[in-house]
């Protein structure tokens, strides 16, 4: 049974290797340097309370406007998207890396800290009404 369980937790692992990761990984410096340079649109997944209490400075809510994103996204498809949720164990993220992706974009990535790893790292919050 030992061996069972082994063996299972083995394949999950695997499996979870090769399909983890569609989207490359962002760090919060690197983050924090394409919003100063204008560079990127940052795709907040976490719920619309959520971003009225604080998002990463310049996200869409994700949730509010899921409908209407292809109006809210630049024309140019290899402009910077990132999309994240609350913290490393978040997968939401990948419906709005998945809702860009399905609107041509190519170059998106994911802040795998989330906005728990962005908090922790001292960055700065901004807050909706």
């Amino acid at each position: 049974m030992k061996k069972l369980f082994a063996s299972l937790t083995a394949i999950a692992i695997a499996a979870g290797v090769v399909f983890a990761g569609s989207y490359p990984d962002i760090s919060v410096e690197e983050l924090q340097k394409a919003i100063a340079e204008k560079k990127v649109v940052v795709l907040d997944v976490n719920g619309t309370e959520s971003f009225k209490k604080g998002h990463i400075p310049g996200a869409i809510d994700y949730v509010a406007n899921k409908d209407n994103l292809a109006a809210l996204m630049p024309e140019d498809k290899s402009t910077l998207v990132v999309a994240y949720c609350g913290s490393e164990l978040c997968n939401a993220y990948k419906q709005g890396a998945k809702a860009a992706e399905s609107l041509g974009y190519t170059n998106i990535k994911h802040l795998a800290v989330g906005l728990a790893g962005w908090k922790k790292a001292g960055a700065q919050l901004e807050k909706s009404n």
